[in-house]
């Protein structure tokens, strides 16, 4: 496999409804897409580095540099075996998880359609359909939050997860699991809180929620380890996990129970992977967060939410979702019974929509 080049588009894509979590509020997303020439086999990647620096210290503009400067150069013309070499050759640069994942996860793409077989396949995927689960974004009024948390139900999805803050926690949660006894919830602070807020986290143990994901901060394993011991919920990580290194830190000293496993924030396919062969070994059951993507990245969440070890629903929901019109043919769809069939078509399974791309493109750069 040669790598001939490389094409960097930003596209905007406007979401149905307001995404809110502990750190802001989303309306428009700048998604960063690569399409990498491979052999004359076109794969596809996306970055899901955020607009502001807010979730990690990478955006949009971040990885458009990385990619341009610093990545492209080790790859440029460069002969490999298969993708899964990628990110050992990338590992010069430090960090830009989210600028090395699009060009990784495209040279996967590239090499399941060089092969003519799915991506999941490829991966080593073991499941015919995934989980669903879905994440409600803080909601103004209590009322709003029960709409939406009816109308994933209704749609199908398996479990639900609402984002907290302080001040908009206990309650919300209570609120919730009166209403809706039996469900599977799960709450998601995004780094909100302090160690010092144990005993408030404490009383989420009332509520028999899945987990509590990433209640301290980003980078903070240690405390997370000490709030682990005082609660009886779950607690998940996914900021504090860049690495696999990070997560045998965080399965050892017990920081956590439960891993979300996103592609931007660990740097693509190879990392995952090996984030999830050691999280089965220990066991650790794992699952598959959810950055906005567009389809592009929705197509390769599924591929990986394939491996056996993601046991749990994942945040990988339909198109319809967030997108009044995805740009991929055709969209993600949920079943009735809350799952994604996984793609048997070579590479991600999906079609990028070239005129809608297009339309969408407000910047473009080819690296050859």
């Amino acid at each position: 496999m040669r790598i001939r080049k490389i094409t960097l588009r930003e596209i905007h894509l406007r979401l149905l409804s307001p995404f809110e979590t502990s750190f802001g509020k989303s309306e428009l997303r700048r998604i960063l897409l690569l399409e990498a020439d491979v052999d004359g086999t076109f794969g596809w990647g996306e970055s899901t580095a955020g607009e502001n620096p807010f979730y990690c210290y990478e955006t949009v503009e971040t990885a458009w540099l990385i990619l341009r400067e610093y990545l492209w150069p080790i790859v440029r013309g460069r002969e490999i075996a298969s993708a899964e070499e990628v990110w050992d050759l990338l590992a010069p640069v430090r960090g830009h998880n989210m600028a090395k994942a699009a060009l990784e996860i495209a040279l996967w793409d590239a090499e399941a359609k060089q092969k003519r077989v799915p991506l999941a396949n490829l991966l080593g995927g073991t499941r015919d359909e995934i989980p669903c689960g879905v994440s409600i974004g803080i909601q103004p009024t209590t009322a709003g939050l029960i709409a939406k948390v009816e109308e994933a139900l209704a749609a199908g999805y398996q479990r639900i997860k609402i984002k907290i803050k302080p001040g908009l926690d206990v309650e919300p949660v209570r609120t919730l699991r009166e209403r809706f006894p039996r469900i599977r919830l799960m709450v998601d602070a995004n780094s909100a809180y302090r160690l010092e807020d144990a005993p408030l986290l404490k009383r989420l143990d009332a509520f028999h929620l899945m987990m509590i994901e990433q209640p301290l901060g980003w980078d903070d394993i240690y405390s997370h380890a000490q709030l682990q011991r005082q609660l009886e919920t779950p607690i998940c990580l996914d900021e504090c996990i860049h690495d696999v290194e990070h997560a045998r830190a965080a399965i050892e000293t017990g920081a956590c129970h439960i891993i979300n496993i996103k592609l931007g924030r660990v740097g693509g396919h190879t990392p995952a992977r090996r984030i999830h062969d050691l999280c089965h070994a220990k066991p650790i059951p794992v699952w598959c967060g959810g950055m906005l993507e567009s389809g592009i990245g929705r197509a390769h969440n599924i591929a990986m939410s394939s491996l056996e070890n993601f046991s749990l629903p994942g945040d990988v929901a339909a198109s319809a979702r967030y997108w009044a019109e995805d740009i991929i043919q055709p969209e993600v769809e949920v079943t009735a019974q809350g799952t994604i069939r996984v793609p048997t078509a070579p590479g991600i399974g999906y079609e990028p929509r070239f005129d809608r791309i297009e339309s969408l493109t407000k910047r473009r750069e080819v690296l050859e």
